[in-house]
């Protein structure tokens, strides 16, 4: 298939990378004012959690290829939240099209996600994968599934083909009941985790921080403490979590019992360290706490160590 990728993030870029390995015509639609537009190759360092659970480490080559044509089977998206309706934009102007994955934290209801992909067909999906993307150099971790919106929830007419792309990259489909609720979901997972690493660490040194929350079974308990508050502003959008409990267990269970089995798991698991290490994006991570704060603001939710935890991050930021 040929596969366009938006930018040269790192999301977008392990993927396509996987996507490449796999046979298909994968290229990159850079802007031409980007300082990423001359790169031609990257050195890659993956940890692949695709037939290992614990990660298998590769090291290898990725060859950059710029966006030649004008129609793709599918255009895979991972932007930092906020920026969809640029990339929209660009595409538009450069009258290029094909079905849109959208694979990025989307804080919009659908009626307005709707809107700003009038005329598109597109569908929402979520990364298990993270990490940091250089000039010279991707450094990322990839697990073995992917978040995928359900065919019913979508009309795009080569769903197939999703699911085709992924299982010949040995990558499973997780299809939650309803996507778009799901991202919101992790988002304030996200959120809750963010703002209490950064009221203990050091929000500007994100790794740090992370090391740090990993290590301790008291900022843990915080920080579990702080998701139970965070999903409740979930709730208060609309979201019956009894549909997510499989997502939601960990963090219900009493805590004496949930940290020490989640510090255990840090400590074992070099995959899971690993994701939670390799997320520098810091204007990313507050943006998600942002949308998140606002939102319990908005709704009165109560979540006293939720709004503690980010009130005290912010005077730390550069």
């Amino acid at each position: 298939m040929k596969i366009l990728v938006v930018s040269l993030g790192v999301i977008g870029t392990t993927y396509a990378y996987l996507f490449e390995k796999a046979g298909h015509e994968v290229e990159h639609f850079i802007r031409e004012d980007s300082d990423k537009n001359s790169i031609e190759m990257l050195d890659v360092d993956l940890l692949d959690g695709r037939k290992d659970k614990y990660g298998n480490q590769v090291r290898d080559t990725y060859d950059v290829k710029h966006c030649s044509q004008k129609v793709y089977a599918f255009i895979f998206v991972s932007v930092p939240s906020g920026r969809i309706e640029d990339v929209i934009e660009s595409l538009d102007n450069s009258q290029i099209r094909g079905t849109i994955i959208l694979a990025c934290g989307v804080w919009e209801n659908r009626e307005s996600l709707d809107t700003l992909m009038s005329g598109h067909d597109y569908l929402l999906g979520y990364p298990v994968a993270g990490g940091k993307c250089s000039s010279t150099h991707l450094e990322a971790c990839v697990f073995d599934h992917f978040m995928i919106e359900k065919e019913e929830k979508t009309e795009i007419p080569n769903y197939s083909d999703i699911e085709t792309l992924f299982s010949g990259c040995q990558i499973s489909l997780e299809k939650p009941y309803d996507m778009l609720e799901r991202i919101w979901l992790h988002m304030a997972i996200n959120a809750a985790v963010v703002s209490v690493a950064g009221k203990y660490g050091n929000i500007n040194q994100p790794s740090a921080s992370a090391e740090n929350l990993m290590n301790s079974s008291t900022i843990l308990k915080q920080a579990v403490v702080a998701i139970r508050e965070t999903s409740g502003i979930i709730a208060a959008r609309g979201v019956t979590l009894k549909y997510y409990r499989n997502e939601l267990l960990a963090y219900w269970l009493p805590t004496f019992i949930s940290v020490p089995l989640m510090k255990k798991m840090f400590a074992k698991n070099v995959l899971t360290r690993k994701i939670m290490t390799l997320h520098g994006n810091t204007e990313d991570l507050l943006f998600v706490c942002k949308s998140v704060y606002d939102c319990g603001q908005i709704s009165h939710v109560e979540a006293p160590i939720f709004y503690d935890c980010y009130n005290a991050l912010l005077p730390k930021i550069d």
